[in-house]
Parts: C-alpha cells; sequence; structure tokens
C-alpha cells in the first residue's frame, strides 16, 4: 500500500491537476456574492470566459458540475415529447441521451461505435431524416479519447440548432463558437481549465435565448440567470471560492494564449500515445493529433485493466482512469488536459511500465519515456 507520506500523481481527465496559485485563490477569505469585492471577480471571470469560449455572446455560469449545464440546456430548449437527434460516440453522448429521455423526449439516437469519430456528412443525413431541429453532441469524448468534428457537423445539420459538450474540450482543443456557428457550448471547471470541480458554464447566444420555451426548471432557467448576470449579480448563491480559482485559471490560460495551450495539448497526447506504443500496447483511442485530450489504452493479454489501476494507485500512488461501461477492465485512460506537460506524461508512462512488470505482462521496457520525449520535442505545425 502507498505510505501515507508518499507523493501521488493524478493524471485522470478530469478532475485535473491544479496549479498552485488556482488552489491558493480559493483558499481566501470568503466574500459576500452581492457585495462589490465579489462583482469585480465575476465580471472579470465572465469576460475570461468569453475569451476563452471565442464568443460575443453570454456565458452562464452555475454552481454545478458540467452534467448541469448539459441538462440546462435540455430544460430551456425542449418541451415534452419534442424530436431531438443526439450524437453519441462513447459514455458521455449516451449521457445526453439519458437527460433527454428523463425530459419525456422522442430522441434520435445516432450512435457509433465506442472508439469511432462520428462522420459529419452522415450525422447530416440522419438528422434531416429524423426531422428533428435540435442537436446534442460532445466534442471529445473522454471516455473514448476521441474528438469528434463539430465544425463539420455543424456545417452538416443545416438549420438544426446545435449544442456541443466541450467540457473536456474547451481550452486543449480548438473550438470557434461564433466563427463556426454553434449555438450552445456546455463546459465545466475541472478539466482543461485546470480548476476545481464545481462550477458549469453554457453559452447562449440571444439568438437561442429568443428560442427558449418555458423552463423545466426553476435552477437552470436561462432567462433568470442572465438577467442576474446582466446585474453582475447571480440568481442564487454562487460557489465564490471556486469562481475566484476559475478567474485565475483562466487568467494563466489566456495569459500564455490559447493556441499555445492547443499546441502543447497536440504535444502531450503524442508523447502519451508514442509511450504506450513503445511498450508494446495498443491504442483504444485514435492515434492522430485530434486526440489531445485523453490517450485510451487496451490492457495487455492477461491484465484486467481495473486490476492495473489499483496496482498503480496503491503501490506507486499514481492514479490513472478506468474504461466504462463495457470497456471496464479492457482499457486504461491517461488524461493529458489542463496543468499537465511532458514530465507528467513520462512519471504515469514509467509508473505503467513497471505496474505491468510487476503483474506478470509481457511488454517491452524501458523504451516508453524516451519515446515520449522525442514525440513531445516534434514541432507542431501553425
Amino acid at each position: 500500500m502507498v505510505s501515507a507520506v508518499q507523493k501521488r500523481y493524478l493524471f485522470t481527465p478530469g478532475p485535473t491537476p491544479v496549479p498552485p496559485e488556482v488552489l491558493a485563490a480559493s483558499a481566501e477569505p470568503i466574500v459576500h456574492h452581492r457585495g462589490p469585492d465579489f462583482r469585480e471577480i465575476y465580471a472579470r471571470t465572465l469576460q475570461r470566459l468569453k475569451e476563452v469560449y471565442r464568443t460575443e455572446s453570454d456565458v452562464l455560469l452555475f454552481t454545478a458540475s458540467g452534467t448541469g449545464a448539459m441538462e440546462s440546456a435540455v430544460a430551456n430548449l425542449t418541451a415534452a415529447g419534442d424530436r431531438v437527434a443526439v450524437v453519441s460516440h462513447g459514455s458521455f453522448g449516451e449521457r445526453w441521451i439519458a437527460i433527454c429521455e428523463r425530459y419525456g423526449l422522442d430522441v434520435h439516437a445516432i450512435r457509433y461505435e465506442w472508439g469511432d469519430a462520428p462522420d459529419p456528412d452522415e450525422v447530416g443525413a440522419s438528422v434531416r431524416e429524423s426531422g428533428a431541429e435540435l442537436v446534442f453532441c460532445q466534442q471529445s469524448d473522454t471516455s473514448t479519447g476521441v474528438v469528434a468534428d463539430v465544425r463539420g457537423i455543424r456545417e452538416a445539420v443545416g438549420d438544426a440548432t446545435l449544442v456541443v459538450d466541450a467540457i473536456s474540450s474547451l481550452g486543449a482543443v480548438p473550438l470557434e463558437t461564433d466563427a463556426w456557428g454553434i449555438d450552445v457550448v456546455v463546459s465545466g471547471s475541472q478539466k482543461a481549465l485546470m480548476s476545481p470541480p464545481g462550477l458549469a458554464m453554457a453559452s447562449v447566444p440571444e439568438r437561442v435565448l429568443a428560442r427558449v420555451k418555458e423552463p423545466r426548471t426553476f435552477y437552470y432557467d436561462w432567462r433568470a440567470n442572465k438577467k442576474a448576470q446582466d446585474g453582475l449579480d447571480a440568481a442564487f448563491t454562487p460557489a465564490v471560492s471556486i469562481i475566484r480559482s476559475l478567474d485565475v485559471a483562466l487568467g494563466l490560460l489566456l495569459d500564455d494564449g490559447l493556441e499555445a495551450a492547443f499546441a502543447r495539448h497536440v504535444r502531450l497526447g503524442r508523447a502519451a500515445r508514442a509511450g504506450v506504443k513503445a511498450m508494446g500496447l495498443e491504442l483504444f483511442s485514435p492515434d492522430d493529433d485530434g486526440a489531445a485530450v485523453v490517450t485510451a489504452v487496451r490492457a495487455p493479454d492477461g491484465i484486467d485493466a481495473d486490476e492495473l489501476l489499483l496496482h498503480l494507485r496503491d503501490h506507486h500512488g499514481v492514479t490513472l482512469a478506468p474504461g466504462q461501461a463495457h470497456l471496464k477492465g479492457k482499457i486504461f485512460r491517461i488524461g493529458h488536459i489542463g496543468w499537465f506537460d511532458v514530465f507528467d506524461i513520462a512519471s504515469a508512462l514509467a509508473a505503467v511500465e513497471l505496474s505491468l512488470s510487476e503483474l506478470g505482462a509481457e511488454i517491452e521496457r524501458g523504451a516508453a519515456v524516451a519515446r515520449a520525449f522525442e514525440a513531445f520535442d516534434t514541432p507542431v505545425a501553425a
């Protein structure tokens, strides 16, 4: 078992590690959420969110997990019995389906095998055939490592309203909310935005807000929340400490530049994949630069992935992510979004190599870290 004084390492795709200055911000004394001290922080945070979203529209901020923002979109844009389309290529596409079904919608599911990327033309044709005027999809599904072409999907679905789950992709891979014409984007604080869990957000332009139906929610009522935010208020008591943290984290991200963040994530993905392959392991996630959020790996023959993860945690203090649903025990996942660098990837790969050897797996030893550094050093095309 891990000693109480041994360092622990977090390499999951959410929650992700948080920079010290971001953690320190959350330890500041509590301020009143309706006072001028907080309003200054709140205003700056909301503006910075718009810059990260690359939108001129309002970004509504909720005290919730990212799933709360997903539910807010369903609750504000639909009425019972409405026909909607959901593009699913992993666990979080299935979450869209579950939320929609809970709200009594007629769901047209456009399902892909987990690990496959949606084809925009196929999606567009299926949406037109279904007659749905509202489409839900995710940009990055961390259960598989697949990052979908949401720009292509936006073009393919025509006049339908598109809602994109960017909970794990915002700040990690390019997402041009306004330039690509995406109607609503939802996200969360605990992934590439390098902040503690507890905040969810949704970009809602006026053209979409004008089409909001009678909200089937009290807490996530978009119009009520926008009215409050317009006065630099919050409709309900916000998580002031986490908002302090998010403000600092967004400042770090924007000071460094979004393009730099995107390039760094591409290089981290390259490093992780190169190291995995150097061990002789098989990737489950795609082997291309689009897979910049998480690297999913098939467990070698004779090894249960969940047992590997327990061994990593209990013997070496390393936490990776398991497979979900039917992939449980078959794959493990290395996250590399947010506050990660190449030395984190090297540590994760070295720990996997050591643990697999200790569990008796036949793998190639000694090459993973060197290959990871080589891949990371390959420049990213501008």
